[in-house]
């Protein structure tokens, strides 16, 4: 039966349901291979050849398929409908032929469909095709400019700014974006203005309110009231007068609804109905789609299928009536610019069932569904019909005119069902006026004078930073999400309040970006970049060009920077970041002077554990240090002896302020006890909220949870420099917070440890890929295990790496032995060690005859099981006389783990 391949179970569970029994239909899990983190996997030296290499975890899924395909000489490809879908089922295609599964008369097509229906997939069914060769190109491209990017400029970064962790060639620019964003919000200064509110009275008694727009007979701009004096003028000028309504005007209006929602505005809405995160969105928008309830959430586009527009109306009459339809199909017209990019809208599958109908239990599904499913049915619903009133009131002389403004919702339309939500607050325009007519007079009530303050742009939520992005031209759906959890993972940027805040490490980074490599995050030619992309997506550009255009000037770039000394860099970034880290003070005086020596300058320096702070130019002689950033900032109300706490067992707890941040510490620093107890405040500790009592905890740690009940050795709990955690032994298992690590229970941090030890990781042995039993001479497991450079045979301390191309299910204990044997030959004649436990043993027998043992080892051994120990011994004791420069090439070979 024909071999059906998507990329996850649960969308793999769905389609077998609607093909039935005729058809096998499998998982991939996602992409199945990738560039390895190495040097050479990308090699412009020979016309951008890339060396991909199959991920551990996908080998099962991809034997699964090859498998499957023994028995069937029909593939056809089903994963997702975009560039990435494209990627996963080339990538599979390769794959395949490189295990021979796909053989001469196997059949080879590609399906997309944007739903996950029974209507969609089985007419997907009917218009197979081959796999998109532009597509692919442009995937390929973009991995190969990413990888190039990263793998090179990050290495610079790591040597001349140490604490950096990565740069990105999307990822940086949209760290620039949120880094100058703070610095116009540091140097923006508020401007004071006055506006002046009053409460008017018809003769009918009703009330409403107004703000002036005269004064003086000139008409006011928005800051013309400077102050608190003129305000009060303004006041005294309309008590003055008599007023009287000028004018009453009502003006028809309508509100069209938005457009269905798109992966950038879907995120955009999530995020400020319900705070959701860019990668929260997608997580639950994945599911959805997995379980046909949506269409495909990646994409840029905004149009529907007419069967959709069609099932939207008839839905629209059912529930609201004939009068809530539109007397045509709202039409809307795709801003993408690459069509590939732009398929359908995200929407339901079934216009008919509203989230309470489907009573899924996910919360977020839930909420995204109905926002999905509203915002779809509003789209395609009749225009808000409003009044819009104005209403001015004036004095006699034309000295003083107030305006008063409302609005009546004739009829609600789509407003029904679905208003969109607002960055910014709304203004008094809503608000219903009473009845009034011209020429009435107008009774004063209270006059109100209000201060306003000019107010710094707002710092990027998410889903404000995913809009910017989009109107640069920078990304695209599919990455928006991961790019923005990319520069939170790095420590780059932090989120407070759903506000997304440069760390100093972020700000670090763009400076040195925008002044060694500042054509590379230039908004421009990042879209630019984007925009050849879309060309070859499309089939209008050579993507090796691409390649060859950018690497050309790029690769100079990183030549001309890697001869830099670290020391030009920083006084470089001390000068572009001056107005952060040294701004200037009220007295006037160099603020760059050290306040300890009073002669040195301050200035960023970096150290070899990596990480940045501020230091004097007279160091050792004056050793004053502060924290990254600017003065005044956290820790600088310690003082040079610390801030005292109190005392804990008649021992002084102190406050001090380090190179590397603030820090607790138990006593004074004594010739006996140079280095008394420290502890270095963990994330999100702020130096005002410390006092006695969270000193001693942080000073206690490691805190004791209690006797392990199968060995009775102690678990502790403390923090590290990976974050908090639990230990049992050498097993070490995170936790999520470090309140935690005051409070963990023993039958918590049982479960904990438990998971990490099912898990694997730091301080577990490694999991085989393969276990192939016994050795056959001489005992001990055989492995099949997984290292940084692939996978390799493991038997006793010899490690053997598999020949290229030879997959680890490919692998019997025969050619496992037999790469044993050669590795443990190989091993023995370089490395110098291994002799001297062989010439140890044998002296023990012969105390007067070292030597001669030593060279006869070799002539017994070499029979036909060159398999044993003894081989790997003799061998190794017949150099027992090689020197350094044999132990120095064996290094390399010893790398399979």
């Amino acid at each position: 039966m024909p071999v059906v391949v998507v990329e996850s179970p649960a969308k793999a569970k769905t389609i077998n349901k609607y093909l039935g029994d005729d058809y096998t239909v499998l998982a991939s899990y996602g992409h199945v291979r990738d560039l390895p983190p190495k040097d050479g996997s990308v090699d412009p030296e020979h016309d951008f050849d890339m060396k991909w290499e199959i991920a551990t975890d996908s080998r099962k899924h991809v034997k699964a398929i090859a498998d499957a395909l023994a028995s069937d000489n029909t593939l056809i490809l089903a994963t997702d409908p975009d560039r990435e879908g494209e990627a996963i089922s080339w990538h599979l295609e390769e794959a395949l032929r490189k295990r021979k599964a796909i053989k001469k008369d196997t059949a080879v097509s590609r399906v997309v469909f944007n739903a996950i229906t029974k209507s969609a997939v089985t007419e997907a069914m009917k218009n197979p095709r081959q796999v998109d060769a532009p597509l692919v190109e442009a995937y390929l491209a973009r991995r190969a400019l990413d990888y190039l990017v990263g793998f090179n400029l990050s290495p610079v970064l790591w040597r001349k700014l140490p604490g950096a962790k990565s740069a990105g060639r999307v990822q940086s620019v949209c760290l620039r974006l949120i880094v100058e964003r703070e610095m116009e919000i540091e140097a923006f200064r508020a401007r004071e203005y006055w506006s002046v509110k009053a409460v008017m009275q018809t003769p009918r008694g009703q009330t409403y309110e107004a703000r002036l727009v005269t004064l003086a007979g000139k008409k006011l701009d928005r800051y013309d009231i400077e102050n608190e004096t003129q305000a009060e003028m303004a006041v005294q000028a309309i008590n003055s007068r008599d007023l009287t309504v000028t004018s009453v005007e009502a003006k028809p209006g309508t509100r069209n609804p938005s457009a269905p929602f798109m992966t950038s505005t879907l995120q955009q809405e999530a995020s400020r109905k319900f705070g959701m995160g860019a990668r929260q969105t997608m997580s639950a928008a994945q599911r959805l789609y997995e379980a046909g309830l949506i269409t495909y959430m990646r994409t840029d586009g905004i149009d529907m299928a007419p069967e959709a527009v069609m099932a939207a109306r008839d839905a629209i009459k059912d529930r609201f009536g004939a009068n809530y339809v539109p007397k045509s199909p709202r039409m809307y017209k795709n801003k993408a610019k690459n069509a590939q990019e732009a398929h359908e809208c995200i929407r339901p599958t079934d216009m008919t069932r509203d989230a309470a109908s489907l009573r899924l239990t996910d919360a977020d599904q839930r909420k995204l569904y109905d926002l999905i499913w509203k915002r779809t049915i509003a789209s395609q619903m009749e225009a808000a019909r409003l009044e819009r009133t104005t209403v001015e009131v004036g004095s006699a002389d034309g000295q003083v005119a107030l305006r008063a403004t409302g609005q009546v919702l004739l009829f609600d339309g789509f407003i029904a069902v679905y208003e969109e939500g607002r960055d910014d607050d709304g203004d008094d325009d809503d608000k219903r006026l009473p009845q009034i007519s011209q020429g009435e007079p107008a009774k004063k009530g209270d006059i109100t004078p209000e201060q306003h303050f000019t107010q710094p742009p707002p710092r990027y939520t998410e889903a404000t930073l995913v809009k910017r992005m989009e109107e640069l031209g920078i990304g695209r759906p599919s990455t928006y999400a991961s790019i923005v959890t990319t520069i939170q993972d790095r420590e780059y940027v932090r989120k407070d309040k759903n506000r997304l805040i440069p760390e100093d490490k972020g700000r670090l980074v763009t400076a040195f970006l925008e002044n060694y490599f500042r054509r590379y995050v230039e908004y421009d030619f990042t879209a630019d970049l984007e925009d050849q992309l879309d060309h070859v997506s499309a089939g209008d550009r050579d993507w090796k060009d691409v390649l060859n255009r950018f690497w050309r000037d790029f690769s100079a770039a990183i030549a001309e920077t890697s001869e830099l000394r670290i020391t030009e860099v920083l006084e470089k970034i001390n000068e572009v970041l001056e107005p952060h880290i040294f701004p200037a003070n009220p007295e006037g005086t160099d603020p760059r002077l050290c306040p300890n020596c009073g002669q040195g300058r301050l200035s960023m320096r970096t150290a070899r554990s990596g990480g940045a702070f501020i230091g004097c130019s007279n160091y050792p002689e004056c050793r004053f240090t502060r924290p990254f950033g600017p003065p005044g900032a956290e820790g600088d109300e310690i003082g040079p002896d610390g801030k005292l706490l109190g005392e804990d067992q008649s021992e002084p707890i102190t406050l001090r302020k380090g190179r590397f941040g603030p820090y607790v510490q138990r006593g004074d620093a004594t010739e006996e006890q140079p280095k008394p107890p420290r502890a270095s405040l963990p994330k999100g500790w702020s130096t005002e909220d410390m006092d006695l009592s969270k000193a001693v905890m942080l000073l206690s740690l490691p805190r004791p949870v209690g006797p392990h009940p199968e060995d009775g050795e102690m678990i502790e709990a403390g923090i590290g420099r990976y974050g908090p955690y639990v230990k049992h032994g050498r097993v070490y298992a995170n936790l999520p917070s470090v309140d935690e690590v005051f409070e963990i229970g023993m039958n918590r941090a049982m479960e904990e440890l438990a998971k990490k030890a099912a898990r694997g990781g730091r301080g577990q042995a490694a999991k085989p890929l393969r276990e192939l039993g016994e050795h056959p001479t001489d005992g001990g497991p055989v492995n099949v295990m997984e290292g940084r450079y692939g996978p390799y045979v493991k038997w006793e301390k010899v490690n053997a790496t598999l020949p290229k191309g030879t997959e680890p299910d490919d692998v019997t204990m025969d050619m496992a032995v037999e790469l044993i044997t050669a590795k443990a030959s190989k091993k023995g004649t370089r490395k110098k060690a291994a002799p001297k436990k062989t010439a140890t043993k044998t002296t023990a027998k012969k105390p007067a005859a070292k030597k001669p043992a030593a060279k006869k080892a070799p002539a017994k051994s070499t029979t036909k099981a060159t398999t044993s120990k003894t081989a790997a011994k003799s061998t190794a004791a017949k150099s027992a006389a090689a020197k350094k420069p044999a132990a120095k090439k064996a290094a390399p070979e010893t790398d399979a783990d």
